[in-house]
């Protein structure tokens, strides 16, 4: 598997860990301090997110189970309710029967029976007002109660008297009327045969008692009940909710049977449960107000949020002891690594500058071994007790300028070797010009340097971009920096081999990458290859300075050189330079 490193500007890339910036104190502050803000919101979200989605959940079912509950509750105390008023009814009708059964009873009653009657029936409920004994034909033939006109009258044309006559049921329950008393009543008529004739008991009941009734039997706080017909009349109700014959504005949700609904009322909102009455077709309605129907819901909503919040309230405590710690302690750890570092950046200097100052030792002893030598040389010519050679005459001048011509030599190499040193070291200003990169490149390798890569078997091959566009560089410096990339990919050659020259663009850059397919370079000496006095050549092919001096150069105008390498399989240098350099 092919492994490619890369290095810019002859620095490897650092470990930061994990994203940690090099920076000063400050900025790893902050770094931290934004650190520790992503790891709040994020662990919070991970942790409370799926726990409110739960609380809520969880708050909906259990309101949605204490609202059914509150309305099962209600509906229960309706239906109760409504067991016991046709229980009362049904012993109304009772003893009403009883009165055909008594000892005292015949079929022309007189008023010490009749009043006998109605006093019997008062000792069982108080809510009777009269009573009255009728034939066939509805004349009301005795009469007990507070209305002695009523003796004698004629219950034909009354609904309920038709009703109970041509109905197969034997008692009639009627609604609440005004009648011949012009008075709120209702009345409960039986109808018996004797001797082969129908005759009828009937006794009507007071609707303020029955409510008083109603009301005695009524449980639970804030808890009113009334009783309507089908048409939507009031038959028994509170006197503060309305009178009897007044229409009410519930209307029942079921036509039978049992039912709860939310209704509207003067400003408030009451939760309402009926149940049909089985004797008579009125319909028991229990009101309550939604605060006290669902106080326990709403007792347990307040229980649910306060239990919910303070979780929440832990969980974010835990979260933020945790993470300060955890960021407490990786800040110390990074403060810890920082100081390894620099001491271990600070030994690295040291052996940069031991190894510059072996290497500038060692080039500049070569020369100064040289001139040392060629003038004790010149010093034996003038010295008449050194014996020379015979071809060797002291006073011959050209022997003396031979000598002085290698000293020179050796001081021309020592010079060079200090003005390379200085141009590593000092970024002059390049003069910039608008240039052709493509064209600079044929200038380096066309020709002589072309000839020399055919001698030694070595391809050269051109990936121009056509369409690239001209930009601002100093054309001899970078003339330079092509020409030193080029000797440097042909000196790695050892045998036949491929230089390749692409130029391309590249994210708003005018890129030159030079590869080769040398021996390549480990990644230590791409680490070193931009120091001073640092080569990867045989001892007399190379200085190490030229690509230290490139990079000022390409530096010098806003570009860059990346490398990319691996022992044996060749490198590639990336030389990027920025389009409009100039308006920078």
């Amino acid at each position: 598997m092919k492994r490619t490193q890369t290095t810019k500007g002859g620095e490897t890339a650092s470990f930061a860990g994990a994203g940690i910036p090099e920076s000063n104190g400050d900025g790893t502050k902050n770094y931290f301090r934004r650190l520790k803000k992503r790891l709040l919101v994020s662990m919070s979200i991970a942790f409370l997110v799926p726990l409110m989605i739960l609380s809520v959940y969880f708050h909906v079912q259990f309101n949605m189970t204490l609202k059914k509950s509150s309305k099962l509750q209600l509906i229960s105390l309706a239906e109760s309710l409504t067991n016991t008023i046709d229980l009362f009814l049904q012993e109304r009708v009772v003893n009403i029967f009883n009165l055909f059964h008594g000892s005292a009873f015949n079929l022309n009653p007189t008023q010490q029976q009749m009043n006998a009657f109605l006093q019997n029936l008062i000792e069982t409920s108080s809510a009777f007002i009269d009573v009255g004994f009728l034939d066939k034909t509805g004349s009301q033939i005795g009469y007990a109660g507070p209305f002695p006109y009523l003796q004698g009258q004629n219950y034909s044309k009354e609904l309920w008297f038709m009703t109970l006559m041509n109905q197969a049921e034997n008692y009639y329950v009627s609604d609440i009327y005004m009648g011949f008393r012009n008075k709120p009543h209702f009345t409960i008529a039986v109808k018996q045969r004797v001797d082969n004739e129908i005759y009828v008991m009937r006794a009507t009941l007071d609707p303020d008692k029955f409510y008083l009734f109603l009301r005695s039997i009524g449980r639970g706080k804030e808890v009113n009940a009334a009783l309507t017909n089908e048409k939507g009349e009031y038959q028994v109700v509170d006197p503060g909710q309305g009178t009897p014959l007044e229409p009410s504005h519930f209307i029942p949700p079921v036509l039978t049977g049992s039912g709860v609904t939310e209704i509207s009322k003067s400003g408030r909102t009451e939760l309402v449960a009926c149940t049909w009455l089985r004797e008579v077709p009125w319909v028991l309605s229990i009101t309550q107000p939604l605060n006290i129907a669902y106080a326990d819901m709403y007792k347990a909503r307040r229980i649910i949020i306060f239990a919910t919040i303070l979780v929440i309230i832990m969980i974010l405590s835990v979260i933020l002891f945790s993470t300060s710690r955890l960021l407490n302690r990786a800040e110390a750890n990074e403060e810890a690594r920082k100081e390894l570092k620099s001491q271990l950046f600070h030994a690295a200097k040291l052996v940069s500058v031991g190894e510059l100052a072996a290497g500038i030792a060692h080039e500049i002893n070569n020369p100064l071994a040289i001139i040392s030598s060629q003038c004790g040389v010149i010093r034996d010519m003038f010295d008449p007790e050194v014996g020379g050679d015979a071809h060797m005459k002291p006073e011959t001048p050209d022997n003396i300028v031979r000598e002085l011509g290698i000293v020179d030599e050796a001081v021309s190499r020592a010079k060079d070797i200090t003005q390379k040193l200085l141009k590593s070291a000092r970024k002059s200003k390049p003069k910039l010009e608008k240039c052709n990169v493509n064209q600079i490149l044929d200038d380096v390798v066309d020709g002589l340097m072309e000839k020399e890569f055919q001698v030694e078997n070595i391809e050269l091959v051109k990936e121009y971009d056509s369409h690239l566009p001209e930009i601002f560089l100093d054309s001899d410096q970078i003339y330079q920096v092509f020409q030193n990339l080029v000797n440097n990919a042909g000196d790695a050659i050892e045998g036949p081999g491929k230089v390749t020259l692409t130029t391309r663009v590249k994210d708003e850059k005018v890129q030159v990458v030079v590869s080769d397919t040398g021996k390549g370079m480990t990644h230590e000496q791409m680490g070193k290859i931009f120091l001073p006095f640092f080569t990867t050549k045989e001892v007399g092919k190379g200085t190490g300075l030229g690509l230290g001096i490139s990079l000022s150069i390409v530096e010098a105008m806003g570009g860059t050189i990346d490398v990319q390498s691996m022992p044996d399989a060749g490198s590639s240098f990336i030389v990027s330079l920025p389009i409009n350099y100039k308006e920078v």
